[in-house]
């Protein structure tokens, strides 16, 4: 089972970014499917989430800004990110959640992706 997460860069702010995460190894179907960052010195936090059927939640530092998506058939999600901040700098995580709701405790997620690295310039 694994999950690759990329797409990340560097890029300045007010530009966006689109990060993707596929999944190998077995379906993901029923899961919930997450975006966590982890910035210098904090703990991971949570992003977005998106259940099967799309429904989606996020974090209020980027609500508005970031949208989750999933494409099932290809056992993918998405997190396009607008108007990026400095302080949205960070490795960003995918991970895989057997749930039926949308968690934000890093620790009760199933799977996790490597992490691609965003960095965002003032």
């Amino acid at each position: 089972v694994q999950l690759q997460a990329f797409g990340g860069g560097l890029v300045q702010a007010g530009d966006s970014l689109r990060l993707s995460c596929a999944a190998s190894g077995r379906s993901f179907s029923g899961y919930i499917m997450g975006w966590f960052r982890q910035a210098p010195g904090k703990e991971r936090e949570f992003v977005a989430g998106v259940r099967w059927t799309g429904g989606t939640y996020y974090s209020d530092s980027v609500k508005g800004r970031f949208t989750i998506s999933r494409d099932n058939a290809k056992n993918t999600v998405y997190l396009q990110m607008n108007s990026l901040k400095p302080e949205d700098t960070a490795i960003y995580y995918c991970a895989a959640d057997q749930s039926i709701v949308v968690r934000t405790t890093p620790g009760l997620y199933d799977y996790w992706g490597q992490g691609t690295l965003v960095t965002v310039s003032s």
